[in-house]
């Protein structure tokens, strides 16, 4: 049959006209209306002031479909202190004015105030949302935010159920004193966390606390059997099934490890982008990330094994976080069994060889509308991680700059042509020559007072390929370098590589580079000593943080705005 080309034209434009109306229906507005509040609460059994959503914590899980868009009708209740929620990992194509970064994207909501967050959810994924304003996240302002894929639509992996869960370290003291003791001269850290968290649960030994009942400020403890604190969070499985794992990291200040008792991982999906699967016993997971790993029930299934929470990269001084994972139906019976054996062990926590090679095993996985990095890059920003002291207080700094925002935000003040609002000298693209960066195990010492507050912002042409190279190196302490998790609002990077010593822009991209097939993130780690380097393309018009996701490293001034 010869086919008419005016009707083959109508029918190709009408199954077009059909498919876009399909599409149209498929995408969906999902609305939350939301409170924001303090609240008392005892995730860890120790009862203390925290910032929460609806009176829940964590705050209530956003469940959408890729696609959709999400609407957040957000109230702040807090009688003195504005608000403000980043919605981590989303991209805001469009949509800037609701990334919610306070003194970036917008002013902090005021007491009162109604403020309306919109935006598309246009990758599917594990993400989540906390708040952006001081140190709010540190408050408990965190929940989790789930894109699952549309009908029809299959994950490159299968399995038979899922559980989120978000892994955070936790603090008996409150963010204001934190926030003092940040700022004050001398200065005070805010320590090792008490507990560490599994879906907002813990466990404190109250043993340890020695506070006298009926103290003033007195944190109270309870965590008799019949406290509901006392309950660690259960995943129940089947026998044999597989389960997807969804694992988000709001923490505060570490790098946590993650651990099943006897079961493997595997690891399928790093920040929304899938990753070529890979086994592992034990997760590194760093302030800001966000995986996905498959697990199966594959152990003996009369008994229940622990799931394990562990810090890293920091001398542990915090208890190992639990969960249980419970075997079903034959330990469901007659209450929560919990395992017979000791809590699991993570590696050594400064045994960095184990912790740069679990990195380096990242790859994306080809196809999959994956498209590798450009060949080469527009600009190269080199950023030294440096720790100073300015005016007698003790700041972080990149390139000797140390970052304090502006009253007004800075895409307001882009928008509406307010060149005053910041500076108009852009920070430095390399390290000041007068740093001593050549040796980046010397303690600062001298080279520290150099450094100076600022707010400069770098600006890139639309479509520009942007390098960053993430130098690391010694604090203001001898012989000591930490681990920093830095995370860019706005746009997923490329991860081209890792490298120990001081980066060289000579030799190491052909050296060390991965320019096949890097993993796509929006938080990377930089070791002690060490510097990664990441490509991004600035395509999406707005002003985007890029900033230590540690709390009070970004308090201190450890970030800057693309």
């Amino acid at each position: 049959m010869i086919k008419h080309p005016i009707l083959s034209l109508v029918a190709v434009l009408l199954a077009a006209a059909l498919g876009g109306e399909q599409a149209a229906v498929q995408a969906a507005v999902v609305k939350y209306d939301w409170t924001v509040d303090y609240l008392f609460a005892a995730p860890d059994c120790v009862e203390r002031l925290i910032i929460a959503i609806n009176g829940q914590f964590p705050s209530p899980t956003i469940h959408a479909v890729q696609g959709d868009t999400v609407v957040v009708n957000l109230k702040n209740n807090l009688p003195t202190e504005g608000v403000t929620i980043h919605w981590h990992g989303i991209s805001q194509k469009g949509t800037p004015f609701s990334d919610g970064a306070a003194f970036v994207s917008q002013c902090p909501i005021n007491p009162g105030e109604i403020f309306t967050y919109k935006f598309v959810v246009d990758k599917s994924g594990t993400y989540f949302y906390h708040g952006h304003f001081g140190m709010q996240r540190a408050a408990g302002l965190f929940g989790s935010l789930i894109v699952s894929l549309p009908p029809g639509e299959k994950e490159p992996f299968s399995y038979d159920g899922e559980f989120s869960l978000l892994l955070t370290d936790w603090y008996h003291k409150s963010i204001y004193l934190q926030e003092l003791g940040l700022s004050s001269i001398p200065f005070k850290f805010v320590g090792e966390p008490q507990s560490l968290l599994i879906q907002g649960r813990g466990k404190y030994n109250c043993s340890l606390d020695l506070c006298p009942v009926g103290s003033p400020d007195c944190l109270q403890c309870n965590a008799s059997a019949n406290a509901a604190c006392a309950a660690p969070f259960v995943l129940p499985v089947q026998p044999g099934k597989t389960y997807r794992l969804r694992l988000s990291s709001p923490a505060i200040l570490s790098s946590l490890n993650f651990k099943i008792e006897n079961h493997n991982m595997t690891v399928v999906v790093a920040d929304s982008h899938y990753v070529e699967p890979f086994v592992v016993d034990n997760l590194d997971i760093y302030p800001g990330q966000s995986y996905s790993v498959l697990i199966t029930a594959n152990q003996e299934p009369t008994r229940n094994y622990w799931v394990g929470l562990n810090v890293r990269g920091r001398l542990p001084a915090t208890p190992t976080g639990l969960a249980v994972l419970q075997y079903l139906p034959s330990n469901s019976s007659s209450g929560l069994r919990l395992p017979p054996t000791p809590a699991p062990k993570s590696p050594v926590w400064n045994d960095f060889a184990v912790t740069v090679a679990q990195a380096e095993k990242y790859a994306a996985k080809t196809g999959l509308a994956y498209s590798a990095p450009p060949a080469k890059s527009h600009r190269l920003l080199i950023f030294l991680n440096t720790q100073n002291t300015i005016d007698g207080h003790i700041r972080w700094a990149i390139n000797n700059i140390s970052y304090v925002p502006t009253a007004t935000p800075v895409l307001a003040a882009f928008k509406f042509k307010l060149w005053k609002a910041f500076e108009q000298t852009p920070p430095p693209d390399r390290p000041p020559p007068s740093y001593n960066h050549l040796d980046i195990y010397a303690t600062p010492n001298a080279n520290s007072s150099h450094a100076r507050y600022g707010n400069g912002v770098y600006v890139f042409k639309l479509g520009d390929v942007v390098d960053v190279v993430i130098q690391n190196t010694n604090t203001l302490n001898p012989n000591n370098s930490e681990i920093h998790s830095w995370h860019l609002h706005g746009h997923s990077f490329w991860v081209l590589g890792y490298g120990k010593g001081v980066f060289d822009p000579q030799t190491d991209p052909a050296q060390k580079y991965n320019l096949v097939n890097p993993p796509l993130r929006n938080t990377v780690a930089v070791f002690p000593y060490g510097w990664v380097a990441i490509r991004f393309i600035a395509d999406n018009p707005g002003a985007w943080p890029f900033h230590c996701h540690i709390e009070p490293h970004f308090f201190m001034g450890m970030g800057t705005v693309f």
